[in-house]
């Protein structure tokens, strides 16, 4: 098992202090947020992308995914968010990510004519994605919480640059247990995404362990540390300002999936 942490985590970090965060409490990965108030983004200079790439390379640690924020079963014409996804993978490429996360977004739409409009979107991008070396991810996310939502329109693509991205907190609130989550996600699985919190109503997050997600049943089903696969903390202190920090919390939040792994073996 891999670990990685998301940059939602540190808000606005330089990358310099990101890399150093990893390599110093053992996180193999990082997730990096695309959004043009952090860092890392579309909108970023070929040298300021050698300069990120270079600085992750020199501390061996890797950039797992450029986490985006198209939403490819959006209404609207397909053209802006194809171009928004073509970014992304260009900008994964160029750090050498290994990934880009894009979300449903469907909104109050017919569940069908969103899946559709999803799988359509997602094809098409794939060609790109291929050439380029990145896979796409869906999200289980928003409208389509639950693994066998994110399931449906991955499938119904069938290229293997388009997988899934478990978000363990999404499937829990849409009511699916992780063994369900897990067989429907796992021909597509890119890596999953881990967190706590204290309830459903409470979404503020905290220290791995201390909330009320299954994270011990979600990485059982991987197959504990023989997984060799990537997990990412994804601590949401960008929407959660009061939260506490999350340097603090890294050391025992690796000690804690490692010993979640251990046990599921």
């Amino acid at each position: 098992m891999k670990l990685a942490f998301s940059t939602l985590g540190v808000p606005g970090m330089p990358m310099a202090d990101v890399v150093r965060l990893a390599a110093e409490h053992g996180y193999q990965g990082v997730e990096l947020r695309a959004h043009p108030e952090e860092p890392v983004h579309p909108g970023l200079s070929a040298s300021g992308r050698a300069a990120v790439a270079k600085e992750f390379e020199k501390h061996g640690v890797e950039i797992l995914t450029v986490a985006g924020y198209a939403r490819v079963a959006a209404e609207g014409d397909d053209g802006p968010v194809l171009d928004e996804i073509a970014a992304l993978v260009e900008l994964a490429h160029d750090l050498g990510a290994q990934n880009v996360r894009v979300f449903p977004g469907a909104g109050g739409q017919d569940p069908a004519t969103a899946d559709e409009t999803a799988a359509r979107r997602l094809a098409a991008a794939a060609p790109h994605a291929e050439d380029l070396g990145v896979r796409v991810l869906l999200e289980t996310h928003d409208s389509h919480r639950a693994g066998a939502d994110v399931a449906r329109v991955v499938g119904a693509v069938g290229h293997r640059r388009i997988g899934a991205l478990w978000d363990v907190m999404h499937t829990w609130l849409a009511g699916e247990e992780p063994a369900a989550s897990h067989a429907v996600l796992a021909p597509y699985l890119g890596y999953v995404q881990v967190k706590d919190i204290a309830s459903a109503d409470d979404p503020t997050p905290l220290p791995l362990g201390a909330g009320v997600l299954p994270l011990a049943a979600c990485l059982d089903t991987l197959g504990g540390d023989a997984w060799d696969g990537w997990v990412c903390w994804e601590y949401e202190k960008r929407w959660h300002p009061t939260a506490a920090e999350l340097p603090e919390l890294l050391t025992a939040g690796r000690e804690h999936l490692l010993r979640l792994g251990a046990a599921g073996r």
